[in-house]
C-alpha cells in the first residue's frame, strides 16, 4: 500500500493539486481499491481527525503571533536585543538571529518569524551596508529556530499524530534550539569580520534598562506560557489562548500599538492561516490511520532491521532521507505523512521518542531554507530584492552550520532527553 500511497500522491502533487487535497484524494482511492472498507469511513476519520483538543492550540498561538506583528511588541524585543549585542561586529546581522531566538518562544511559526524578521530587519541591514543575499540567508536560516525553541507549532502537530507528549517536545527542543542560534551566531560574527560590516555604538547601562523597561511586558510572555506549562498550571492549548489573550492585552492596552482594525485583520489572518493548517492536518491523520491499519510502520521496521541492526546507522540514514524530504515536501505534510511510519521503527531500535521527534522537526526545518520548497527563503527573497541563486549561495555556511549542530543533537540524545526528564 506504501508504493501505491507515494505513487498517487506524488503524481496529484507534481499536476499542482494543493497538499491537503492530494492526502485527501490518495485517501479515497486506496480505500475503494486496496482495502473492503465503505468510502464513508474517509469522512469518518477527517472528522476524528479533526477532533482534537491539543490541535485547537494552533490557531492561537498563530493568533498570539499576529497581534504580536501589529502591536509594537516584535520591534520592542529588536531593540531590546540591539542595545545588548548591537555594538560587536556585525551587530545588526547578530541582533537578527538573537531576536529569532526571542521571537521563537513566543510564535512558535517559523514563516511568522521570517515574515516580521524580514520586515523589519532586512531593510535596515541594507542600509547600514550589509549584502541584501547575507541579510535574506541569515533572516531565512535563523527563522527555523521558530520551529526548534518552545513552543512550537509542528512539534504540536507531530505529537497529536504519534500520540507522544507535546510539553516533552517542546522542552526536548529548547537546548538543541539554543544550540542552533549560537552556532549561528558565530559563523555570523566571522563573516561578518571578514567582509568588515559595520557595528553600532555601545549602549550605556542607562539606555539598556530603558530599553529593557520598555519591553519587559513581551518578555513576560514567554514566561506565563512556557512556566505555566512547566509548573503544571495550564495545558499546552490553554497557553496558547493564555498567549493569545495577553498579546492583545499588552499590545491594545499597555503599548495601545494594536487598533481595533489591526486586530480584524489579525483574526483575518490567523483563522485563514489555521484553517489552511488544519486542512493538511486532518487529511494527514486519515492517512496515517490508513497505513497504519495496513501494517506499514511494521513492515518497514523488519525491512530497516534486516538492513541494519545498528540505531546509529538507522539514525543516519533517516537524517539523509528527512533532509531530501525537506527540500521537496512541506513541513507539516511530512511531519504528518512520516510521523506514524518512522516512530514505531524508531521505538523498535530503542531510540527515545522524544529524541526523534525533536531531530524530525530539527531535519525538516531546514527544509524551509531549501529549494524548492524553501518557504521562508522565498519570503526573504522578495524583501531583500535579490536573486533566489545569491541567496541560496549565501545561506551555505549556515546550512552547514546547522547540519552539524543536527549531527550533534542526534548523537548526542542527552542534548533533548535532559530537560524532558526532569518533568513529572
Amino acid at each position: 500500500m506504501l508504493f501505491w500511497f507515494l505513487g498517487i500522491f506524488f503524481v496529484l502533487l507534481l499536476i499542482g493539486i494543493p497538499v491537503a487535497f492530494c492526502l485527501g484524494v490518495t485517501m479515497l482511492i486506496l480505500v475503494i481499491t486496496q482495502t473492503s472498507l465503505s468510502p464513508i469511513i474517509v469522512a469518518q476519520q477527517l472528522v476524528i481527525g479533526a477532533d482534537n483538543f491539543t490541535l485547537m492550540a494552533i490557531p492561537f498561538f498563530m493568533l498570539a503571533a499576529e497581534f504580536m506583528s501589529g502591536g509594537d511588541i516584535t520591534r520592542r524585543l529588536v531593540a531590546l536585543v540591539n542595545t545588548l549585542i548591537g555594538w560587536i561586529r556585525g551587530g545588526l546581522a547578530l541582533v537578527n538571529i538573537g531576536a529569532s531566538m526571542l521571537m521563537a518562544g513566543l510564535s512558535g511559526s517559523s514563516v511568522a518569524d521570517a515574515a516580521m524578521m524580514g520586515s523589519m530587519l532586512i531593510p535596515a541591514m541594507k542600509e547600514q551596508g550589509y549584502d541584501a543575499d547575507f541579510s535574506a540567508a541569515v533572516t531565512a536560516t535563523s527563522s527555523t529556530l521558530g520551529i526548534i525553541i518552545p513552543p512550537s507549532i509542528p512539534m504540536i502537530v507531530l505529537g497529536f499524530v504519534t500520540q507522544t507528549s507535546v510539553v516533552r517536545l517542546f522542552f526536548g527542543g529548547f537546548i538543541p534550539g539554543l544550540l542552533v542560534g549560537l552556532s549561528l551566531m558565530i559563523v555570523t560574527y566571522i563573516i561578518a569580520w571578514r567582509r568588515g560590516y559595520p557595528k553600532a555604538p555601545r549602549s550605556d547601562f542607562r539606555t539598556i534598562m530603558k530599553t529593557l523597561g520598555s519591553s519587559f511586558w513581551a518578555l513576560l510572555l514567554p514566561v506565563f506560557v512556557l512556566g505555566g506549562i512547566l509548573a503544571g498550571i495550564v495545558t499546552v492549548t490553554e497557553a496558547s489562548v493564555v498567549a493569545a489573550v495577553y498579546s492583545f492585552v499588552v499590545a491594545k492596552f499597555i503599548y495601545r500599538r494594536l487598533t481595533w482594525k489591526i486586530a480584524y485583520r489579525s483574526l483575518v489572518n490567523a483563522a485563514v492561516i489555521s484553517a489552511t493548517v488544519m486542512f493538511i492536518v486532518t487529511t494527514a491523520a486519515g492517512i496515517a490511520w490508513l497505513l497504519t491499519s495496513a501494517r506499514v510502520p511494521q513492515t518497514l521496521a523488519l525491512q530497516m532491521q534486516a538492513l541494519t541492526s545498528n540505531p546509529l546507522v538507522f539514525l543516519l540514514i533517516v537524517n539523509v532521507f528527512l533532509l531530501v524530504v525537506g527540500a521537496v515536501m512541506d513541513l507539516t505534510p511530512a511531519l504528518l505523512i512520516l510521523g506514524p511510519i518512522l516512530f514505531p521503527i524508531a521505538i523498535q531500535y530503542g531510540i527515545n521518542p522524544i529524541h526523534f521527534g525533536v531531530v524530525m522537526v530539527m531535519n525538516l526545518a531546514l527544509g524551509l531554507v531549501t529549494p524548492p520548497v524553501g518557504s521562508c527563503l522565498y519570503l526573504t527573497v522578495g524583501v531583500a530584492g535579490c536573486s533566489v541563486t545569491k541567496i541560496i549561495k549565501a545561506t551555505v555556511p549556515l546550512l552547514a552550520t546547522q547540519i552539524a549542530v543536527l549531527l550533534l543533537v542526534t548523537y548526542v540524545p542527552a542534548l533533548v532527553t535532559w530537560l524532558p526528564s526532569l518533568i513529572r
